[in-house]
């Protein structure tokens, strides 16, 4: 819920202090290259340090990061690059804290006894019911109170999350700290990276996944972090307009994830995968850039989030039942990192877009740029392997089967 009131509280409050879409371009920028730089490097030092550990430090470090922002606004000490240097530490910390919850799931659902599958699906319609209900109370708080108090909330959820790990997440021995075969050196850090990396590049599908997400994550950031906010402050009614869109958004998304839990597994994992991954994008560019009202694209939201909120839980479930125990907090972060390699491009280039060549111009680029990357299902043989991955909980495959990227943001 907290990630909803940063996603649309930072670029509002960028727009409002400097009225510039370049500068919100900047900002994410800033935010999201060390998101990608984290997850390149941080899979073995979670293991190492412990997935409960690193968790609660995460939250707690990027909940002063965040709060330091209007804390300085309020002394009027804030500078641009201040702002930049305090978004670029939050995203740095929040990565390894989010992959570290996110390979907790497997365990945690054999421990529930629940299979995979439900748990994964819970696990993301619970995330995305979350991000619906934030993105509304952000729309309204920024409009009442403004974007620095909206920031203050998120802190406080990211200690509220620190706690609830801290005392949560008690007597799972895949949370604490791992013993290594090696002792700490360089070397050996190198060597458990560098088995993330080879489990990544071993496998087709495994590929083809990353380069898809990859594009989708870099013209996902785009949108949410300059079009979107640039097109409801132009065209639409402001900052409850986006909070509106995000939740419907939202909303979609929880329905789609609780479908799939329920019946998914009656169908082609591939087939319904393949559908959804093209209705989930480009329509909204498309619908942004030709009508300046909010009905269709609220309602192209809808069902855009509908289909997306299938996603999530296909590649989970996969990724789950595919990556062994000893691998999934590397090849995790591997994965991260692949699959949000361009969210700083995407974020920069929506902002020079925009002052180049409009914002009409910009949402047609980076819709056309979404639909190529998720027609991929429809090209590729590699694709073809999607339902053969293992799904059942606890069955974690072998460092020589299959495997799948973690989920698009």
């Amino acid at each position: 819920m907290g990630s909803s009131l940063t996603l649309i509280g930072v670029p509002w409050f960028v727009l409002e202090t400097t009225g510039s879409a370049g500068r919100a371009g900047v900002v994410a920028f800033c935010a999201t290259l060390p998101i990608v730089v984290s997850a390149l490097i941080g899979g073995p030092v979670i293991d190492r340090i412990g997935r409960r550990r690193v968790s609660v430090a995460s939250d707690l470090v990027c909940g002063v990061a965040v709060a330091a922002i209007p804390l300085l606004h309020y002394a009027d000490a804030l500078a641009f690059w201040m702002l930049c240097a305090l978004m670029a530490v939050s995203g740095l910390l929040h990565t390894p804290g989010n992959t570290a919850r996110y390979v907790l799931v497997p365990d945690l659902a054999k421990y529930a006894g629940t299979t995979l599958a439900r748990a994964a699906s819970l696990f993301d319609a619970v995330s995305r019911g979350a991000r619906m209900a934030g993105a509304a109370l952000a729309g309204v708080l920024i409009a009442l109170v403004g974007a620095e108090t909206v920031l203050l909330l998120d802190a406080a959820t990211f200690l509220t999350s620190a706690l609830l790990i801290a005392f949560g997440i008690r007597g799972l021995r895949a949370a604490e700290p791992r013993k290594a075969a090696k002792p700490v050196s360089l070397r050996a850090y190198r060597a458990e990276l560098r088995e993330g990396y080879a489990y990544l590049l071993s496998n087709r599908l495994l590929l083809a996944i990353v380069v898809m997400v990859l594009f989708m994550n870099g013209t996902d950031q785009g949108w949410n972090a300059v079009l979107l906010p640039v097109h409801a402050s132009t065209e639409l009614g402001g900052a409850r307009d986006i909070g509106l869109l995000t939740a419907l958004f939202g909303a979609g998304g929880l329905t789609g994830a609780l479908l799939y839990g329920a019946f998914g597994h009656r169908y082609s994992r591939r087939a319904v995968f393949t559908v959804c991954v093209v209705l989930c994008g480009a329509p909204r560019y498309v619908v942004a850039a030709l009508t300046g009202t909010t009905l269709p694209l609220a309602v192209t939201m809808a069902l855009s989030g509908l289909a997306g909120g299938v996603l999530n839980p296909v590649l989970t479930t996969v990724i789950y039942g595919s990556v062994p125990d000893e691998l999934r907090s590397r090849v995790s972060g591997v994965l991260t990192a692949g699959g949000e390699l361009a969210m700083p491009v995407g974020g920069l280039a929506a902002g020079l877009l925009v002052e180049s060549a409009g914002a009409r111009g910009a949402l047609l680029a980076m819709g056309g740029v979404y639909l190529l990357a998720t027609l991929s299902p429809l090209v590729f043989p590699a694709w073809r392997t999607m339902d053969g991955v293992g799904t059942e909980a606890g069955t974690g495959g072998t460092a020589a089967e299959a495997a799948v990227p973690s989920p698009a943001a």
